[in-house]
């Protein structure tokens, strides 16, 4: 029996180290997700400044306190008139961060121990990805044409851009208008490496969910910035003509379904007038 309790003991604790190691390997997993997804369209670890600052040891210019309440709230630390909050800000040309939707104070300790984690090391996986400035081809170009009419499927099953947004230079009518006009998202988003993290984790609140677990491969990223900085350097159309030509043949469209309601019911409603009139005479 004694043998038995000296056995259990160290099993005992076994376990539990067990399942808190389990626990922590499962809230890194959720962390790392969590920044691919939220925080990568606008953040480096070590890769350098996007349209925030890079995150690489943050912990060295702010206590973990007050990040862990910003990532909880911006707004609320902006609000406060909190002054590097709003250094942030105009670093950031007026761009402010959202709150990651359901977002927990441990889930906010948790991504500050992956980007602590992540300073570590001599290449962050989060680094983000580096394009160079070496000319696009043509075939570049070409292929992120493709890609954005849907003419070349995506891998990871995400939805053609054209069903959301259009660029100037296609065929009349040719795009969505869900989504912003991107014939110069390349010069709004200041170039090849912000714009190749948005498209990696798309941070709007239209765009999150619907690349959740769908993220383009650097394969299709390239071809895409390609093509956009193409967009930006050749097409000077800026969607407003196939726009405006949208509007008019839909009021055009419009009147004519009126004239022809008219014509096909204007007999009727006069032969109801007709027997009404005699009725009454």
């Amino acid at each position: 029996m004694k043998n038995a309790c000296r056995w259990f003991v160290p099993s005992s604790i076994l376990g539990l180290v067990l399942l808190a190691l389990g626990a922590s390997s499962a809230g890194a997993q959720e962390a790392a997700e969590i920044f691919r997804q939220s925080c990568i369209s606008c953040h480096t670890i070590g890769g350098g400044r996007l349209v925030g600052p890079d995150l690489k040891d943050v912990e060295e210019r702010k206590d973990r306190e007050w990040l862990a309440d910003f990532i909880l709230d911006p707004m609320g630390v902006l609000a406060s008139g909190d002054a590097y909050a709003l250094q942030l800000r105009e670093e950031a040309g007026g761009a402010v961060m959202t709150a990651v939707p359901g977002m927990s104070h441990t889930q906010a300790e948790a991504l500050l121990d992956l980007i602590a984690a992540e300073s570590l090391l001599e290449a962050s996986q989060f680094a983000g990805l580096d394009l160079g400035d070496e000319p696009f081809t043509a075939l570049d170009i070409e292929r992120g044409e493709e890609i954005f009419m849907g003419h070349r499927k995506l891998v990871n099953g995400g939805p053609a851009c054209l069903a959301c947004h259009t660029v100037g230079g296609l065929p009349q009518l040719s795009g969505g208008t869900l989504g912003p006009d991107l014939s110069r998202v390349f010069e709004r988003l200041q170039g090849r490496k912000n714009l190749a993290s948005w498209l990696l984790a798309p941070a709007t609140e239209t765009m999150r969910p619907v690349f959740a677990g769908r993220a383009m491969t650097q394969d299709e990223i390239v071809p895409l910035v390609a093509f956009f900085e193409d967009s930006a350097r050749q097409r000077s159309e800026d969607g407003g003509t196939s726009q405006l030509l949208f509007l008019i043949l839909g009021l055009a469209g419009a009147a004519l379904g009126f004239l022809l309601a008219d014509g096909l019911w204007r007999r009727r409603f006069r032969g109801v007038r007709r027997e009404l009139v005699r009725g009454r005479r």
